[in-house]
């Protein structure tokens, strides 16, 4: 395996509405993939940090947090500047409408515009640890993520 491969990624659509007001927007051909996930109370986003996807961006391995923290590697860090510049977000489901490709959806942080690459249903059983570390700097986010 070349350590430089690159690889086809295809948006599946994009994020849409404000900043208090998200929605999944799915293309036509990928919208019989969303049958399903209305039974759902929560799903994972893969968005594309397309706003970070410049080869300098890429290029950064360490970054100093704007918050109080040691010089951390990107991999230790929630920093949208990394060699590959994918969002990961948990996001509760609001709705589904598979005919019009809709997904509204609260909890994600990303913004109008941004591309996204997949969902993938929440399961709690394979998507959840009971016992956490994180360091110092971070331990005062929280435990869990709010309904919606």
């Amino acid at each position: 395996m070349n350590e430089q491969e690159s690889y086809n990624i295809l948006s599946i659509g994009s994020v849409r509405g404000t900043a208090h007001n998200l929605r999944l927007e799915i293309n036509p051909e990928f919208r019989p993939a969303l049958k399903g996930l209305s039974q759902f109370s929560h799903c994972q986003v893969l968005w594309w940090l397309h706003e970070f996807a410049d080869d300098h961006f890429r290029q950064t391995t360490q970054i100093q947090p704007p918050y109080d923290a040691t010089l951390t590697g990107v991999f230790a860090s929630r920093s949208p500047i990394r060699p590959n510049p994918i969002g990961l977000s948990v996001a509760a489901i609001l709705s589904v409408d598979v005919d019009t490709g809709i997904v509204e959806v609260a909890g994600l942080d990303a913004y109008p515009g941004t591309p996204v690459l997949d969902i993938k249903a929440y399961f709690p059983s394979a998507d959840r640890v009971m016992e956490v570390t994180v360091p110092d700097w971070a331990a005062a986010w929280g435990d869990w993520t709010a309904n919606n």
